[in-house]
């Protein structure tokens, strides 16, 4: 009887434990802001309703962006108004010109800065720079990774109904922290990028004779093989609970 309640006592334990790790949190999405070039690289933001709409949106998460990051925080740096065509940017990264913005999410264009978000989505907010609104938006399709990555760059363009059109482009040249590395994207738009320093970096690019909407994806070398990978912590501490458990139930035979 006693090894019997010991070991639902056991599977007791792991279960709340379990439902805790998955319990509802906050969604986490990423923010970048551009202005010619990077002033915002992958910002984590946990989401909350900031502007008190009932949902969380591309708007909550570049106040949050700014609040977190904008020298003199939201209030300085962003603002927003309802006017024809919805929810629109009047002030991006402290600069007011008359809504000559744009911002995507998921390297898809917005509808507006209404639309909602979901945990893990990327977005990014830019000024054009081009005096015709001619900034082409970029992207790699990796995101984040460790010490390398294979990254294929992009570019946008819009056909003839308005359709965004994603190119794999050849000849931009890499950048790691802002400097140029020489390693340039192949007829596949395709190139290796291997970090020598340890720590998270940004990975970028540059296309000569195009203004482009700066891509990003952080990359991150580790000093020591990674040993806090949070997934084999909650698997570690579930597994010493249940041989805790099997303990008891064994000392109580």
């Amino acid at each position: 009887m006693k090894r019997t309640l010991a070991l639902i006592l056991a599977a007791v334990i792991v279960a709340a434990f379990a439902s805790f790790l998955c319990a509802a949190k906050d969604p986490v999405v990423y923010v970048t802001i551009a202005n010619g070039e990077l002033v915002l690289a992958r910002e984590a933001v946990t989401l909350t309703d900031a502007d008190n709409d009932g949902a969380l949106t591309v708007n909550d998460a570049l106040y949050l962006a700014h609040e977190a990051k904008y020298e003199g925080g939201a209030a300085a740096g962003y603002a927003s108004s309802t006017g024809d065509y919805g929810l629109s940017l009047t002030k991006l990264w402290g600069v007011e010109n008359g809504g000559s913005y744009g911002y995507f999410v998921n390297d898809n264009s917005a509808m507006s800065l209404a639309d909602p978000l979901s945990d893990g989505d990327e977005i990014v907010a830019f000024i054009y720079t081009a005096a015709d609104w001619s900034d082409a938006y970029s992207f790699f399709d990796v995101k984040s990774g460790k010490s390398g990555a294979e990254l294929t760059f992009y570019v946008c363009s819009y056909d003839e109904n308005w359709a965004l059109v994603k190119t794999p482009t050849a000849g931009a040249e890499i950048t790691i922290d802002g400097v140029k590395t020489g390693v340039k994207t192949d007829a596949n738009g395709k190139a290796k990028v291997e970090l020598e320093e340890t720590g998270e970096h940004i990975i970028s690019a540059v296309l000569e004779g195009a203004v482009i909407v700066p891509p990003v994806c952080t990359l991150k070398k580790s000093a020591t093989p990674a040993t806090g990978d949070s997934g084999m912590i909650v698997l570690a501490v579930i597994g010493a609970m249940a041989l805790a458990g099997f303990a008891a139930a064994k000392k109580a035979k």
